[in-house]
């Protein structure tokens, strides 16, 4: 698969090659932190491709958001790990209600059989 008719490593490339230059002559970003910003173009570059393929795009999305998480309390982000729970408890929230519409069962619910309740 290709993003922007390029190799998803490629495209890591640049953004790890943008992140230093900048790091270099704008912003003073240390080696820690430009890690964490590799970390999250890595998640979104997954994010993406899951997307294109439509295949585990949720897992791909809960995977970008803890990134980003991760990345915001790298850059000083001043949540206690309880904070970060919660948050991404919200997060998988939100992409199970949306994975919810999008799943279909493989066999209509007329043809499972049921067992007999001993109580009806």
């Amino acid at each position: 698969m290709k993003i922007f008719g390029r190799e998803p490593a490629i495209i890591l490339s640049f953004i790890a090659i943008v992140v230093k230059v900048v790091s270099a002559f704008a912003i003073e970003v240390n080696a820690e932190q430009q890690a964490w910003i590799n970390a999250v173009a890595a998640a979104a570059v997954g994010m993406i491709l899951a997307i294109m393929a439509n295949d585990a795009v949720g897992a791909a999305v809960l995977g970008f958001v803890q990134a980003v998480v991760a990345l915001a309390v790298g850059f000083g982000l001043d949540w206690s790990a309880d904070k970060q729970a919660v948050f991404m408890s919200l997060a998988a929230a939100v992409v199970a209600m949306f994975d919810r519409t999008q799943v279909t069962a493989p066999v209509p619910a007329s043809a499972v059989k049921r067992p007999v309740s001993p109580v009806a």
